[in-house]
Formats: structure tokens, C-alpha cells, sequence
């Protein structure tokens, strides 16, 4: 893998790249849609690409528990398993030890929604899970089985996966982790990254995770730390507390400690309002499951806002999702036949709406990179 960076911004930290891989160029910044299963639900991955999309990213816990790497292996990797020609990343597992832990248990995101949560301190242990020194023991969310999960066997997951970009496993604190927690999580995760370097047989791009929450002091530790490892490039991972200010400081303090001739990718940030954000601090890649998850809950982003097309009034529109937008499903359906099947449970219509979501985040994407371009941000 090669990154360049073609164009630097004067008025801020954003930046133009591309990013080579074997399968393909990516024009940076750049988001990545998410494809769990090896799949953008409700499309396929022709559909996807004609959406713009130029990289996704699938999940390394989940196609371990089905259908399992040995298989995808066999098939000829993922690329070939779900037919996909351009660039893929797999994340290393290291999400759903927050998402299945304390995320889970106190039903906490990335972001906290209230103040009022007790705070995670240093001994505490999720409920449905262990995180030990050497990895962590999940209970398998099909059916119970114990599993466990280190830097080395996500690395040998990931390889078997065959990705271009893959990720070293790392712990994913909880916004309620105090700092104390932080610190010892943190310890785990620059060791597991260590480990995930000498454990790498293969030719595949490998990106070390910078973590230490919402604590300027661990976020600077962190990236000093993994930034001076021979990774190919680096992911941004954790909690931003309960403001979303504190994310753009956190990227600020991050990127600044990064070599800059290397990419950066956000992990799991995305929403239509932080995009232009991030990419000012410097991000080159993002993932997100925004467009789509939105899609399948009936919502459409327009240039006039979201709409909720379960709505009934939808039914006497007859015009596009969006008249500024000219992907396939703005020029062949209109909201009222979208608005029909929504309600009548038809599962064409999360198809189109998923559709013109990728398109319209990518045009959102697209949008920004000129305005660099011509120096306006």
C-alpha cells in the first residue's frame, strides 16, 4: 500500500491524497460505507459500487462467529467470497469488546447522550465478557459459546479475511471509563499492537489504533506511541465523552503526534454534521454506518434535511427523494411510491433509500474535496 497526499489546505488541516492498494486507488478523504456480514445490507456489491463508494470495511468478530474465515478463505478471500473489485478493510474485533461489554451493559454509544452515568473505574469487568492481558473471552451472541479474541488471533483472522487494510485488535473504552481505567486500557492496547506487528505474516496494509478516551494526556501518549511503530497507517478508536467538541480536540491532539506522510482513518464517526469536521482536522478515511442504518429506519438525507418517509404525507409527493440529486433512484422514483412501500413493509424500499444515502454522503464528500481544491477550507 502507498499514500500520497496531493494537496495540503492553508486555511485548516485537511488534506487530498489517494491511497494505493492492490485492488485499487481510493481518492482521499474518503467515507468508508460499512459491510458487516461482507455485505451493505439490502444491496449488492454492484450496487454499491455504483453508488461511488470506493472502499468498505467489514467486521472481523462477526465473520469470524459466521460464516468463519476458513470458508472465506476458501472461496478466495473476501473480495472474491461477496465479489467485491476494489479495496476492503476488516476492523480487528477490538469494537465489540465496548459494544458487547460495558456498552452493552450500560446501553451507552461513543457518545454519551447524559451526564448522570456512573463512571467505570479501574477493576471494573463488563458483565458478558472478560478483558485480560492477553485478549478477551466473549460468550458467542449466537449460541453462548465462550470465544476468545487476542491480538494474535484477530491478526490470523484478518489475514485469512484477506482485506487490504486490516487493524491491530485493541480495547474500545466506554465514555464512562474514568481516567485510571483509561490508563490501564491503554497499557493493554499498545502492548496488543505490538503484538499484532510481529505476529503479521502477511503483505497486507496494517493500520495501529491510537485509544486514551476523551484524557488529552493518554490521547497524546497514545498516538507518540503507536505513531513512532512501522505501522502502514493509523486508526483513530474511543469514546469522546459526552460532547462532541471534545471530538474535534481529541483529533487535533492526535493527528498533530502522527506522521503526517501516513493515512489516517476514524473509526466509526460519520454523521453528515461532523464530516466536514473531521476532515479539517486532517482525517483522510472515515466509516460509518450512518447512511445506511438511517436508510433502513426510513430516513432519506436530502439537501433540504432528513426525511422521514414513513410519514404518510410522503404519499402525495410525487418528486424525487432529492430535485439537486441525480443518482438512480432520484431519477427513476418518486417519494410517494418510496412512502408506499416503506408502509406496506417492502423491503425494496430500504434498497432505494440505502442507495441514495451512500450516493448523497459520497456527493457530501465529493462537495468538500473541491472546496479544498480551491482553498476554501
Amino acid at each position: 500500500m502507498n499514500f500520497h497526499i496531493s494537496k495540503k489546505s492553508k486555511v485548516s488541516n485537511a488534506r487530498l491524497g489517494f491511497i494505493e492498494t492492490s485492488h485499487g486507488v481510493i481518492e482521499t478523504p474518503c467515507l468508508v460505507p460499512v459491510a458487516t456480514q461482507a455485505v451493505v445490507k439490502t444491496l449488492t456489491s454492484q450496487e454499491v459500487e455504483q453508488t461511488k463508494s470506493q472502499i468498505l470495511i467489514s467486521n472481523t468478530f462477526h465473520l469470524h462467529l459466521k460464516p468463519g474465515e476458513k470458508l472465506v478463505q476458501k472461496a478466495g478471500g473476501l473480495h472474491s467470497f461477496m465479489n467485491w473489485k476494489k479495496p476492503l478493510m476488516t476492523d480487528s474485533g477490538g469494537f465489540q469488546v465496548f459494544s458487547l461489554g460495558f456498552g452493552r451493559d450500560h446501553g451507552v454509544g461513543k457518545i454519551l447522550k447524559t451526564q448522570n452515568e456512573k463512571e467505570i473505574s479501574m477493576h471494573a469487568q463488563p458483565q458478558k465478557l472478560k478483558i485480560m492481558q492477553d485478549g478477551v473471552y466473549f460468550k458467542s451472541p449466537i449460541d453462548g459459546a465462550e470465544l476468545f479474541l487476542g491480538p494474535k488471533e484477530s491478526i490470523k483472522i484478518q489475514e485469512k479475511l484477506g482485506a487490504d487494510i486490516i487493524f491491530t485488535f485493541d480495547e474500545c473504552t466506554a465514555p464512562l471509563a474514568n481516567h485510571e481505567y483509561t490508563k490501564n486500557s491503554l497499557k493493554k492496547t499498545h502492548t496488543w499492537a505490538q503484538i499484532c506487528l510481529k505476529a503479521k505474516k502477511s503483505k497486507q496494509a496494517l493500520y495501529g489504533i491510537v485509544q486514551g478516551g476523551k484524557y488529552k494526556d493518554l490521547r497524546i501518549e497514545s498516538a507518540k506511541f503507536i505513531g513512532a511503530l512501522p505501522f502502514d497507517g493509523f486508526g483513530i478508536g474511543g469514546e469522546f465523552g459526552d460532547n462532541k467538541k471534545i471530538m474535534t480536540q481529541m483529533l487535533d491532539w492526535v493527528i498533530k503526534e502522527l506522521p503526517e506522510r501516513k493515512p489516517r482513518h476514524l473509526l466509526g464517526i460519520g454523521h453528515l454534521e461532523d464530516i466536514e469536521k473531521i476532515i479539517k482536522t486532517g482525517v483522510d478515511t472515515f466509516d460509518c454506518t450512518v447512511p445506511t442504518h438511517y436508510a433502513r429506519r426510513g430516513i432519506a438525507f436530502t439537501s433540504e434535511g432528513t426525511l422521514n418517509l414513513k410519514q404518510s404525507k410522503f404519499l402525495k409527493k410525487r418528486e424525487p427523494l432529492d430535485k439537486n440529486c441525480i443518482c438512480n433512484v432520484c431519477l427513476n422514483y418518486k417519494k410517494d411510491y418510496i412512502c408506499h412501500l416503506l408502509r406496506a413493509g417492502e423491503l425494496t424500499a430500504l434498497k432505494l433509500i440505502t442507495f441514495h444515502n451512500l450516493c448523497f454522503f459520497h456527493n457530501f464528500v465529493e462537495e468538500i474535496k473541491q472546496r479544498i481544491k480551491r482553498g476554501e477550507i
